[in-house]
């Protein structure tokens, strides 16, 4: 299965290790060489410099038609355009934008582009550590009216990475 992560963060070098030891040919992007820095040695997927919003960067990287499709950078309005650009102009058939804003990945979801929000799933994780009730709010919303925990839900929306290694490429 082909996986592209855009974003090689904590979060994004973390999963694109997952991936690629489950055997997935893993593309990872991020604008930063030094980024790559947070992989494994061990990692055989593609670690490519390059704009993960940009549609020609990411068909020269080989993200066309991904099978899993992760938008994992700092910023809501990239990861949106990245997934957007994903889903629409490349095929990928299942995209997830990281949005910060639990209104905005609501509504993103609304709008048909399937978001993880970390502010929802780290609240709930820690009210549930203390003792304090949940929000309730998924931490991923997809249209297709699932949340995370594979539970169909009428009103909410779960959502859903290698090749020899090409650190510091640019594209």
């Amino acid at each position: 299965m082909k996986t592209v992560i855009v974003g090689c963060g904590r979060v994004g070098a973390t999963l694109a290790d997952l991936f690629d030891r489950a055997g997935h040919e893993v593309i990872l992007l991020d604008l930063a060489t030094r980024a790559f820095d947070r992989l494994p040695a061990t990692f055989s997927g593609s670690a490519i410099r390059g704009d993960g919003t940009d549609e020609d960067t990411l068909r020269r990287a080989g993200a066309a038609d991904a099978d899993v499709f992760l938008a994992l950078t700092e910023g809501d309005n990239r990861n949106v355009m990245a997934a957007q650009v994903a889903a629409e102009a490349l095929g990928a058939k299942r995209t997830i934008a990281k949005i910060n804003d639990p209104l905005r990945a609501a509504a993103y979801a609304e709008l048909g582009l399937a978001t993880l929000c970390r502010t929802s799933l780290m609240a709930d994780a820690v009210a549930g550590y203390v003792g304090l009730p949940v929000s309730g709010l998924p931490g991923i919303r997809t249209p297709s009216g699932t949340h995370h925990d594979g539970q169909h839900h009428a009103t909410e929306a779960p959502a859903s990475v290698g090749q020899g290694a090409v650190r510091g490429q640019e594209v």
